[in-house]
């Protein structure tokens, strides 16, 4: 679902295949709006904006990490980012938007944005949901939480995905239930093994408030 641009691109090939990737995306998207499809999305180089009204997660276990990706200016060479990796057994989300910006030297900035979970009726579901978060805002709620537990010895969110960069006795902390509201947050990656987009529409553009926030 993210737009992912990587070390190395040709910027003008980028812009001759960006119509049909665009499209091939739409695909997947309507595959996950019908929950057809499991998901494992991630942006390798770039953050992206990501804001809900709310997001009520159960099964909740949050812990430091470090994502690696290519850079989106230097090529082939590998950047490090500390994350927050926020982790949910499952997850219903509501008025969800996603957006992401790409500069392309020669055109522009260009604009990609997600809309997804209209309302209380038709919210975004996912499973085994994992983000890592760089920053976050949000009003929180949570239900029988533990702070303080070591990575390793955590009982509630799904596992820590193998190969994932943590330390097994590092800080985390955990919760039965975690309700959010107004949520802004800037991400790295986001992952989920079933990720089902009621009501999902994309949209392209150069419009700057084409971002979510």
């Amino acid at each position: 679902m993210e737009s992912q641009v990587r070390g190395g691109t040709r910027w003008k090939r980028f812009a001759v295949v960006m119509v049909p990737s665009v499209v091939a995306t739409a695909a997947v998207g309507v595959g996950l709006a019908q929950g057809a499809l499991a998901a494992s999305f991630s942006v390798s180089g770039q953050d992206f904006k990501v804001t809900a009204d709310r997001l009520e997660g159960w099964g909740f276990a949050q812990y430091g990490g470090i994502d690696t990706g290519y850079s989106s200016t230097a090529g082939d060479e590998k950047t490090q980012h500390p994350v927050a990796i926020s982790s949910f057994d499952r997850a219903e989300i509501t008025k969800m938007c996603q957006s992401v910006k790409t500069k392309i030297p020669g055109i522009g900035t260009i604009y990609l944005r997600l809309d997804a979970g209209p309302n209380e009726k038709n919210k975004v579901e996912a499973k085994n949901l994992y983000i890592d978060v760089a920053q976050l805002e949000a009003d929180a709620t949570f239900t029988n939480i533990d702070i303080g537990v070591a990575v390793k010895d955590k009982t509630r969110g799904p596992a820590v995905k193998q190969g994932e960069s943590v330390l097994p006795g590092g800080f985390a902390q955990q919760a039965e239930k975690a309700d959010l509201t107004n949520v802004k947050q800037t991400a790295w990656a986001t992952t989920a093994g079933t990720f089902k987009l009621s009501g999902l529409k994309m949209r392209l553009g150069t419009d700057p408030k084409m971002e979510c926030y």
